[in-house]
């Protein structure tokens, strides 16, 4: 038991870790490639962030453990709206531009709903896997044509400010890159041992250890990138980051998951993650078009946001 949980411990933290680093050498390898600063905020570092779900619940996946891969993709979902954006709303009130709420939002919740009726027949076959992964590639198509569109677009100036900010050299950044890439995948293992470990040791589903102890350590780095964000103003980046993440975790972490090794779904994933995913996500459209909170989440819709998932934990670890 102790073996398993250093091993967790270790594994989470040298995934944060390498997470960060192989980022920041992607994005910067894509800019000496010549990629423009918009698809690098949009394609690299959005993929980036989300790279501990997708390496984790590929390992999970191939090694035979289904259920943690599926409960580290919904888990990530849910901590990023309960806990990581209600979190950021208690720090300061988060901006929710009116296209959010008219496109991003709905395509949120469009793609929850998708995953929980292909999912009905209690499989996620490799055409259910294919379904998700091609939903994925068109909304990646579809962000870049927007963001084309929208002249002087903040998501590229945030982006070039922080390469002015944070400047790597060619050597570097390939280093970076090499070296994230490899912590990724040895880390990933660690914790996937490890997280099998705990839950064997303690009978608990590996579906609950993936939406509790793996998804919450896999999420740490977007906690850590939407409060600075939040903290200098970059509230497109903050609100930005917990939707992209979420699309990606639905649509790609689970579908690459499925592609790998199709699999049974657990009657509790249908009946009370996938619903709780879905609730989080209606939460945050209603206080997004509250009248009170003027079109941001305020810091009493985010300690709302943060008790729910609070709830949520403690019914998690209560019948575990």
């Amino acid at each position: 038991m102790f073996l398993a949980i250093l091993a967790t411990v270790v594994g989470l933290a040298a995934l944060a870790w390498s997470a960060d680093r192989f980022v920041d050498g992607a994005a910067a390898v894509a800019r000496y490639l010549g990629m423009p600063s918009l698809l690098v905020g949009m394609l690299v570092i959005g993929f980036g962030t989300s790279a501990p779900e997708l390496v984790v619940s590929g390992f999970a996946a191939a090694g035979g453990q289904p259920e943690l891969a599926f409960g580290n993709a919904l888990g990530s979902s849910i901590a990023n709206i309960g806990l990581i954006l209600g979190v950021t709303a208690i720090v300061t009130p988060v901006l929710v531009h009116r296209g959010i709420v008219r496109k991003e939002l709905p395509v949120l919740l469009g793609v929850t709903v998708l995953l929980g009726v292909l999912m009905l027949d209690r499989q996620l076959s490799r055409a259910d896997a294919v379904v998700l992964v091609v939903v994925l590639a068109a909304l990646i198509t579809w962000s870049i044509l927007e963001a084309r569109r929208a002249p002087g677009d903040s998501l590229a100036k945030d982006v070039e400010a922080e390469a002015v900010e944070h400047p790597l050299s060619r050597k570097a950044a390939w280093i970076w890159l090499g070296a994230g890439l490899v912590m990724l995948v040895i880390s990933s293992r660690v914790l996937v041992w490890g997280a099998v470990g705990i839950a064997t040791e303690l009978g608990w589903s590996e579906l609950v250890i993936g939406l509790t102890v793996v998804a919450l350590g896999t999420s740490a780095p977007e906690l850590a990138s939407s409060i600075a964000a939040a903290r200098k103003g970059q509230n497109d980046l903050a609100l930005g980051n917990v939707i992209g993440s979420n699309l990606f975790n639905t649509l790609g972490v689970v579908g690459l998951a499925g592609l790998i090794a199709p699999a049974g779904v657990s009657s509790e994933l249908l009946t009370r993650d996938i619903p709780v995913a879905l609730a989080f996500a209606l939460a945050l459209v209603l206080f997004a078009l509250w009248p009170l909170g003027r079109g941001r989440v305020t810091r009493i819709e985010g300690g709302l946001l943060v008790i729910g998932y609070v709830v949520y934990m403690a019914v998690l670890f209560a019948t575990a």
